[in-house]
């Protein structure tokens, strides 16, 4: 076995998030509207307005939410919908903000509802409505929040209220990445994470990560322990032999996803049939397959959304054809 150690996973705990806006890959669009957005809230002195993102997971909601901090120069806080249990949960972390920090809430659409209307007052007025007491004696107490900026970030845009999205100033989707952009991340984690890669192992990295910077993180680290095993750099065919043994074949597709269209196209002649039938013969979460799995089925033309359920398209077919397995 080579040594391969030579100080070269130095930075192995180095988070590979970019830290500035600048630094970001991909979601050209919304780099450029948050430059603008950004750079006139600073020149009025005043906090970045409320930020919606949605999109599948893996994205860049999370570190948007970072850079934006950084930018503004406040502080990040971060929780999600589902924690937030009572007011009570929310007030404790609303008084601890301060003039132009970041509150990040993860899964906005979870909320439950009595959290969210009280956030209306919040994303408004600054102050948070809380209720003292009960019956005729109750009084409410307006508690003045400090100026900031509210990030919700969801992968289920229309579970996203009304009354909530339209407090949202600034709203933005996040696709999903080319494979010349995950490319590029991929070649930059490397170099943080110190390690070699050829240009054709790189790409190969990047057509199997299913459009998702952080999936692709996450093979190049699992990639880089093959490597480091057999050799000091990662080559083409180190690459494959290691994707391949995590069973994610060509198209980025792992054993559920070629399994939801083998039960479309052998249980159900290619459908349609509807996600909780599909979620139930694979004993998952319905949320995990509307959230994970099934966006980029879609996003490929694998599978189609119809009104009576999912069917599988021609080149969902070709596919489960040609990787049989």
């Amino acid at each position: 076995m080579k040594n391969c150690n030579k100080n070269k996973h130095d930075k192995l705990d180095f988070s590979l998030r970019p830290k500035k806006l600048e630094d970001f890959v991909g979601q050209e669009n919304v780099k450029n509207n948050l430059k603008v957005f950004i750079a006139a809230s600073k020149k009025r002195n005043e906090p970045l307005d409320h930020c919606l993102f949605f999109a599948p997971s893996g994205l860049g909601k999370t570190t948007l939410s970072y850079i934006i901090a950084k930018e503004m120069g406040g502080n990040l806080k971060i929780t999600s919908g589902p924690t937030i249990e009572k007011i009570g949960d929310l007030a404790a972390i609303l008084s601890n903000l301060k003039v132009g920090d970041v509150f990040f809430i993860d899964e906005i659409h979870r909320m439950v509802p009595t959290v969210e209307e009280s956030l209306y007052s919040v994303m408004e007025d600054f102050q948070l409505d809380i209720m003292i007491g009960k019956g005729p004696s109750a009084k409410t107490i307006k508690l003045p929040i400090p100026q900031f900026t509210l990030i919700g970030a969801t992968t289920r845009a229309g579970l996203i209220s009304n009354p909530l999205r339209n407090r949202f100033g600034i709203i933005e989707h996040l696709d999903f990445y080319s494979i010349k952009e995950l490319q590029y991340i991929v070649k930059r984690s490397a170099t943080l994470i110190n390690i070699d890669i050829d240009e054709e192992a790189s790409k190969e990295i990047a057509k199997r990560a299913r459009g998702t910077p952080r999936i692709v993180n996450r093979l190049l680290k699992r990639v880089r322990d093959f490597a480091d095993i057999k050799d000091c750099k990662i080559s083409k065919n180190i690459a494959v032999e290691a994707l391949n043994s995590l069973d994610i074949d060509t198209a980025g597709l792992n054993r559920i996803d070629r399994l939801i269209l083998k039960i479309l196209l052998e249980k159900f002649d290619g459908g349609p049939v509807g996600i909780k039938t599909i979620a139930t013969i694979l004993s998952e979460d319905l949320e995990t397959v509307t959230d994970i799995y099934e966006p980029y089925l879609i996003k490929l033309g694998f599978i189609s959304r119809t009104s009576r359920g999912r069917i599988i398209t021609n080149e969902g077919k070709q596919h489960i054809k040609n990787n049989n397995n």
